[in-house]
């Protein structure tokens, strides 16, 4: 939806369905009977065969005569199998198999159809998709099914690969049934008048259904009127359909009143295409072929004032005219069906009601001709002519999309040099060629590479050239002297050959792609057939009777007023002056809020804005004021303080609100901001908003949602109460507003509208003032919506009735980079669509159901066929009706995806406990426990270890201190050069013996840090940072420590402050007196100190007895020295010394001692447990008890103290607002401040006892 910059995921991902299954799902007939195995052989037909055994009549499915199946006598892409079904037939399904037992298969072919055996048609799955996936051995089979399904007599295989060990090896069968239908043919002047009974039809509703081909580009195929002008048209202009309808109220200049459809392209191909038009009042439904176009009328449209007959064909009744110059239809028409009337069987049987104009025959007998298509640059077609005739001439048709390209070369004799015909940036250009002569020119025509059919005649005798263009004639005659033009034998069409076949063909533009047809040399047509065959002429990478072109336009992909326009491979999206940009004018240029503008540093100003991004509403501008928040500020007509006298119930008052935006997009900047709001201001004088007898409001506003509302202010919609009202402090408390205390004052009603959905106001009313020296006034403010928020997810689908959404809003953003889990369902009776945990919403199924859904394209994910509206983000875990699809290995060959997701830690990161580090992994996140005391996938399980008697645990960070210098270690940033100013140690114990040495940490410099329990069992933390002083002695004696039961010890410390937190609830902050940092840590030691050190009675007495108990996720800062021990990942400094095993301390404590300890309190002995104030010595609980005593006391006086002045200071703030507020209005609200300010003086006093 907005505009991205930079790396962008602009995605689609592709999953495709390779091989269909033959289950012919969805259709209520059978129509998949076999329909080759009972053709006879004369059926079959095909380009070439290898030998009599491998005729095209072997060719039927799973038989085995002859050689197996149909190869042609040369592996090449011009080869073809036909069948002839006898008459047309409904095709559903095809099937292949390659030779049997042989190594001859097609791995992917094209399929085209026709129902003359001439002017071949491709069958597309998509429109992208124009071949099948063949067969990986000779034996299995291949299913397709076919939607749409095909309407023909003959279908060809046209192998496109094959097995590259093998050659070209095919068995079919084709699965359908029998196809009836009513054709009607009309030369260009007849046509079919249908009159019907006025009581048999809806004035309000119309289905017609058709197919129809032609080779003619424009002809009425329906007309109806009426005498006031109303019609419905069904034209074909330059091949495509426009459907008309004029309501009659077209000469009021209403553009509401004209409807102009347009669908379909390149209609004159002489094939069939289906039209089906649905009109029910305001709803039109037009659909061409696969594409259809809804459209829903404006204003008076539903009724069209019609006469009771409808001609088909043309407009020949008379008197009948339209404003639209028009011509009749020339080509077939059949299933022709009004309102369910067959009208071609009516004509048929001569029917009274079926007026039938001209020559019109019941069978299709449109002559045919073979077009050639050329398919690229290198394409050519060479045809003999007559060498040294007098007079060169050719003729012949074209259509195509690019530019430029050769049309015709043929070389002159006794001149030396050529003609040369080709288009130039849309014109035909006839160019003389003699060597050392400029060149010279004929040019003819413009704007050829239309996609239109274009004649073109060529002539050249003597000294006179002339072309014919589409009856353009342009000729010019040229200077040779005694010399004349003689043809030169060869014609080069399309292209040249290569050199190496030693022609002379020039070519200076390029080879020309597109389809030629009706090619004559000399006044005589060429049999293409024959080119085809081999017998006249050579070409190259040609598809002849066949003419491929598409219109790569339709539907047209340009979004946002785009203009298309293509060549034969491709096309472009101008996007000039649309204010969108990217390869479908897709990304709007512009930002969609305020908040995006502030993010790019501009300042306060007008912007446009685009609140839906790269969705259908046009971007708009207005003003954004960037203080410390983003302000979006939408201005609207009513600003100016309005006043209103003279109204009662019966005559009220109505003032509308203009914005400069359209609702729909400020409901789209609405539903994007985080918080919107609008200041309503009510001024009033014997004017009340509710009747407090009846409670019936008097004055209201209404929002966007039509409603009526009768609160005048806050976030929540709570019926006729007013800001004072929700604030406690209106001039009456009986009331919940100030107006309806219904003075004979000024007084005023003033809030901010702040609940999103109401937004904006669109109108107000006001019903009391008139009454004697009533009044009343009002003044709204600009829309001002802050903050981004995308929080809408949408499940919208189409069954065949319509569009229909559900849509989850949520109360949070979703692009807060966390994973959203979507679910969605849609059955029999409902579809519903939940988002994470939020409410699940349902929307019932129509009353018809939901049966009509049929899907037979793609799976697009992460947008859609045309790349639009692109996901950026990640996608993981779909599922589609329980079967779970690989993203991954369909991401690697997709473009501009990605397998896996980086971002993973952003969601789960803080599934990683005890300092574990997240990991990103291309399919999902691991944690990374290597710097935490505890183990597991997500570093939850604690390492403990059962220390007996006399054993310890060693850490060693260095053995010796010069040795740190060239340490690359984790432990050697503890030492070295580099002194220790912070440290964090965490870990549990459960023992029964005092004293213990819980954990003791030296350094080269007789500095330590030790953690003991005393003999009398209270916690000692001791810290000697200055071997020249005495320790530092944190005492916790609320308890005896040595109890059995499991505790926790946590130590911060930041150079010289200590904090200490034991079991979750005592909690000390400590100032060290002996320093601040810690040099040269040497080893850390849990349990029994074997090695003398130069430490205090008590911690040395500790070290000497060691621990009995246990000892679990013991870590200093980010060295875990048990879980070195007991589950070194690589070789660590420990040394283990006695019975030490990995144990689990908290089963042997229990949950109930364990939850007991973590929520013990002591506050009879030491306080509150927040107390964090410094301790000077190891005891001071008693100083404790008074301090807090104390910090009550004078936070008590200092609340009262805020209170007062926070009451002063709104009383302040009030009188100003009251001042700005009248400062503020205009001329017309000046009268009003007068007044207001007069009473204001009377009333002072009694505002204050309201606050």
């Amino acid at each position: 939806m907005g505009s991205i910059t930079g790396a962008v995921l602009k995605t689609l991902l592709l999953l495709s369905t390779q091989n269909w299954t033959r289950v012919i799902a969805g259709n209520s007939y059978d129509c998949d009977k076999p329909l080759v195995s009972a053709l006879s052989p004369a059926s079959f037909s095909s380009s070439s065969e290898l030998s009599s055994s491998h005729g095209p009549g072997f060719a039927r499915l799973n038989r085995r005569d002859g050689a197996g199946g149909w190869s042609p006598l040369v592996s090449n892409k011009y080869q073809w199998l036909q069948i002839d079904l006898g008459e047309r037939m409904e095709i559903t399904a095809v099937a292949t198999q390659g030779g049997y037992g042989s190594s001859n298969w097609v791995t992917s072919y094209l399929l085209m159809f026709t129902d003359s055996g001439r002017n071949w048609k491709q069958y597309r799955q998509e429109d992208s998709i124009w071949g099948f996936s063949g067969n990986a051995n000779a034996d299995s089979v291949v299913y397709y099914r076919l939607q749409p399904s095909i309407k023909a007599r003959f279908l060809r295989f046209i192998p496109l690969e094959w097995n590259p060990r093998g050659r070209i090896g095919m068995r079919i069968e084709v699965f359908g049934c029998a196809y009836r239908s009513e054709v009607v043919d009309l030369d260009g002047k007849s046509s079919l008048l249908y009159r019907f009974d006025q009581n048999s039809l809806s004035p309000i509703k119309d289905i017609i259904s058709l197919k129809f081909k032609t080779m003619q580009s424009d002809g009425i195929l329906l007309h109806r009127e009426g005498q006031n002008g109303d019609h419905i048209t069904l034209d074909l202009r330059r091949g495509k359909l426009f459907l008309l309808i004029n309501s009659g109220e077209a000469k009021l200049a209403s553009a509401h009143t004209l409807i102009n459809l347009t669908l379909g392209s390149l209609l004159d191909d002489q094939h069939w295409h289906s039209v089906l038009i649905q009109r029910s009042g305001r709803q039109v439904n037009f659909t061409v072929d696969e594409h259809r176009h809804r459209f829903h009328a404006q204003g008076e449209f539903s009724y069209l004032d019609l006469d009771y007959e409808i001609s088909f064909g043309g407009i020949p009744a008379p008197g009948k005219s339209v404003s639209f110059p028009h011509k009749n239809f020339h080509g077939c028409l059949e299933n022709l069906y009004y309102n369910g009337v067959d009208i071609i069987d009516l004509a048929k049987q001569q029917k009274p009601e079926i007026i039938t104009m001209g020559n019109v025959s019941f069978s299709c007998s449109q002559s045919q001709s073979v077009p050639v298509t050329f398919l690229s640059p290198r394409s050519y077609l060479a045809l003999p002519g007559f060498s040294g005739e007098d007079e060169l001439s050719a003729t012949f048709q074209f259509r195509t999309w690019n530019k430029a390209g050769l049309l015709l070369f043929n070389e002159l004799q006794l001149v030396s040099g050529g003609l040369l015909l080709f288009l130039n940036d849309g014109k035909l250009k006839l160019n003389l060629y003699q060597p050392g002569k400029l060149p010279s020119d004929i040019t003819a025509g413009v704007g050829l590479n239309d996609g239109q059919w274009h004649s073109v005649s060529l002539s050249a005798k003597r000294n006179h050239l002339s072309v014919v263009v589409d009856s353009q004639v342009a000729s010019a005659a040229f200077s040779l002297g005694s010399e004349q033009m003689y043809s030169g034998g060869t014609y080069y069409f399309g292209g040249c050959p290569d050199n190496s076949f030693g022609s002379k063909c020039k070519n200076p533009v390029g080879g020309f792609q597109g389809c030629m047809r009706l090619i004559s040399i000399s006044d005589k047509l060429v049999d293409l057939i024959s080119v085809q065959q081999g017998s006249l002429g050579n070409f190259s990478d040609l598809q002849i009777d066949s003419c491929g072109i598409t219109d790569r336009c339709l539907p047209n992909y340009c979004e946002h007023g785009g203009e298309c326009s293509q060549s034969w491979n491709t096309f472009h999206c101008n996007c000039a002056n649309t204010g969108y940009s990217g390869a479908t004018c897709h990304n709007s240029v512009y930002e969609k809020s305020c908040e995006s503008y502030k993010h790019r540093g501009n300042t306060s100003g007008f912007y446009y804005i685009d609140s839906d991004g790269s969705g259908p509403l046009d971007p708009f501008l207005l003003y954004c004021n960037m203080t410390e928040t983003a302000w979006t500020v939408i201005r609207h007509n009513g600003s100016d303080l309005t006043r209103v006298r003279n109204t009662n119930p019966e005559k009220p008052y109505a003032g509308f609100f203009e914005y400069v935006a359209s609702m729909e997009q400020l409901q789209a900047t609405i539903n994007l901001a985080e918080h919107c709001e609008q200041e309503l201001t009510y001024y009033c004088k014997k004017s009340r908003l509710a009747n407090q007898q009846d409670g019936s409001p008097l004055s209201w506003w209404v929002g966007r949602t039509n409603e009526t509302q009768t609160y005048w202010g806050g976030s929540l919609p709570d019926p006729q109460k007013c800001t004072c009202g929700l604030e406690g402090n209106c001039i009456d408390s009986q009331y919940y507003c100030n107006c309806d205390a219904d003075r004979n004052e000024w007084t005023n009603d003033t809030g901010f509208l702040s609940y999103k959905e109401h937004l904006p106001v669109r109108k107000i009313v006001v019903t009391d003032t008139g009454r004697p020296h009533s009044e009343a006034a009002y003044k709204l403010g600009p829309l001002l919506c802050r903050g981004d928020t995308p929080a809408v997810v949408t499940f919208s689908f189409d069954v065949g009735n319509g569009p229909f959404e559900i849509s989850v809003q949520s109360p949070t953003h979703f692009n807060d980079n966390q994973w959203h889990h979507v679910k969605v369902e849609r059955n029999m009776k409902e579809a519903t669509i939940q988002v994470d945990q939020l409410l699940p919403k349902t929307q019932p199924a129509p009353a018809d159901g939901h049966v009509l859904l049929q899907l037979n394209s793609q799976l697009f994910v992460g947008g859609t066929a045309t790349r639009q509206r692109g996901f950026l983000g990640c996608i993981r875990s779909l599922q589609l009706n329980g079967m779970s699809l690989d993203l991954e290995e369909r991401a690697k060959v997709t473009p501009g995806v990605e397998p896996g997701c980086r971002g993973h830690c952003s969601s789960y990161g803080k599934l990683c406990l005890n300092g574990g580090k997240c990991r990103e992994k291309l399919s999902g996140f691991s944690c990374d426990c290597t710097f935490s005391a505890y183990t597991g996938p997500f570093c939850s399980k604690e390492i403990s270890a059962h220390f007996g008697t006399g054993s310890s645990v060693v850490y060693n960070f260095q053995e010796n201190y010069s040795l740190s210098k060239n340490s690359s270690s984790h432990a050697a940033s503890f030492h070295g050069d580099m002194k220790l100013s912070r440290e964090t140690i965490k870990f549990s114990f459960r023992t029964s013996r005092a004293p213990s040495l819980l954990l003791y940490v030296s350094s080269f410099y007789k500095e330590y840090l030790s953690v003991i329990i005393a003999k009398n069992g209270s916690l000692q933390i001791r810290y000697k940072l200055n071997r020249h002083q005495e320790p530092d002695v944190v005492n916790f004696d609320f308890k005896n420590m040595a109890d059995g039961q499991l505790h926790h010890v946590e130590i911060n410390r930041e150079e010289g402050v200590l904090f200490v937190e034991i079991d979750d609830n005592a909690r000390r902050q400590v100032h060290l007196s002996s320093g601040t940092e810690f040099s040269a840590v040497r080893s850390l030691v849990l349990g029994r100190i074997s090695e003398h050190s130069d430490v205090d009675q008590e911690t040395a007495m500790a070290g000497a007895q060691g621990f009995l108990g246990c000892l679990s996720a013991v870590q200093l800062s980010h060295v875990a020295p048990l879980k070195a021990a007991l589950q070194p990942s690589h070789p660590a400094p420990v040394t283990i010394s006695g019975h030490v095993t990995e144990s689990s301390c908290v089963s042997q404590a229990g949950p109930d001692a364990t939850s007991r300890e973590r929520t013990h309190s002591f506050a009879d002995h030491s306080g509150t447990r927040d107390d964090r104030e410094p301790l000077a010595n190891a005891i001071r609980s008693d100083s404790a008890v008074i301090g807090g005593l104390i910090a009550v006391v004078i936070f008590i006086l200092l609340c009262i103290v805020a209170v007062a002045a926070r009451i002063y200071q709104q009383k302040r703030l009030y009188k100003r607002n009251e001042a700005k507020r009248s400062e503020n209005v205009d001329s017309a609200e000046a009268v009003l401040k007068s007044e207001l300010n007069i009473q204001s003086a009377v009333s002072e006093n009694q505002k204050e006892y309201f606050f």
